[in-house]
């Protein structure tokens, strides 16, 4: 085996290590809990600052139905975690180290399939996306539209004044139209709504630790799952800084991620 094939070994072994670690503490946290069919997930990475507002602005039910609010913290030195526990019905799951954004929701994902969930969204913790938009993303999903539905800035209302950032989500989403036969205006956004047996059925394709956007809703739609779009509103970071990068990095790393899983699903 070469040095190459031990250091991914190592490196598996030890990501594998440190979810079960957090999902031990999950089970002692909340003793046979069991999650409601709609799951409303975010992931968040030193999001002290932002974390708070975002959960106060959760609806009560989404259009009369109950939901599980569960937060994935993805390591980090801050507050993070212990904001979003200091809410009621609030269910947090902790990584004891950084293990990347993709990681965090791959996690969340087989936390919804393995208990049986049938809905999930998954949401920005920094504050760019509203919450009380939550039931209008979820619609097509429970009237049977879509499978895989995304809150397009660009159906809806942009108040960021990145224009290059603007820019790169009509070309990325030109892209990926291009290589899927999709008609989507937004295929760069973490607000999405996500049926958990189209997430069962690519859980085990899926292999970002960072970008896993581009590569879930490709693998999803070569599979010839449904992919809708609603207009949301998408406003600044309400604190802090991005944990992309500069602009020019994300959008090579981005299109590293969109042509590699093209070549794989194709």
């Amino acid at each position: 085996m070469s040095k190459v094939d031990l250091e991914k070994r190592r490196l598996t072994r030890l990501r594998g290590y440190a979810i079960d670690q957090a999902k031990e503490r999950f089970d002692a946290e909340y003793p046979g809990f069991e999650p409601e069919a709609i799951v409303v997930s975010l992931c968040a990475y030193e999001e002290e600052g932002n974390i708070g507002d975002v959960l106060a602005k959760m609806p009560s039910t989404i259009d009369g139905k109950p939901f599980t609010t569960f937060v994935m913290v993805d390591g980090g030195e801050d507050n993070t975690a212990s904001i979003a526990r200091s809410f009621e019905n609030v269910h947090v799951m902790e990584f004891p180290v950084n293990l990347g954004h993709g990681v965090a929701l791959q996690a969340t994902y087989r936390y919804c399939i393995e208990h049986n969930v049938q809905y999930v969204v998954t949401l920005d913790a920094d504050g760019q996306n509203d919450p009380s938009e939550i039931p209008q993303v979820l619609a097509p999903l429970l009237s049977d539209a879509a499978d895989f539905v995304v809150a397009s800035r660009v159906l809806g209302v942009d108040k960021t004044s990145d224009v290059v950032r603007k820019s790169g989500v009509r070309f990325f989403s030109f892209v990926m139209n291009r290589m899927t036969g999709a008609h989507l205006t937004d295929t760069s956004t973490g607000y999405r709504a996500l049926r958990v047996t189209m997430l069962a059925d690519v859980i085990d394709r899926l292999e970002q630790e960072q970008y896993q956007t581009a590569e879930l809703l490709i693998t999803c739609l070569k599979r010839g799952w449904r992919a809708s779009e609603v207009g949301t509103v998408w406003y600044p970071r309400a604190s802090g800084t991005t944990k992309k990068g500069k602009n020019w990095l994300f959008g090579f790393r981005y299109a590293r991620v969109v042509f590699s899983t093209w070549w794989r699903e194709r």
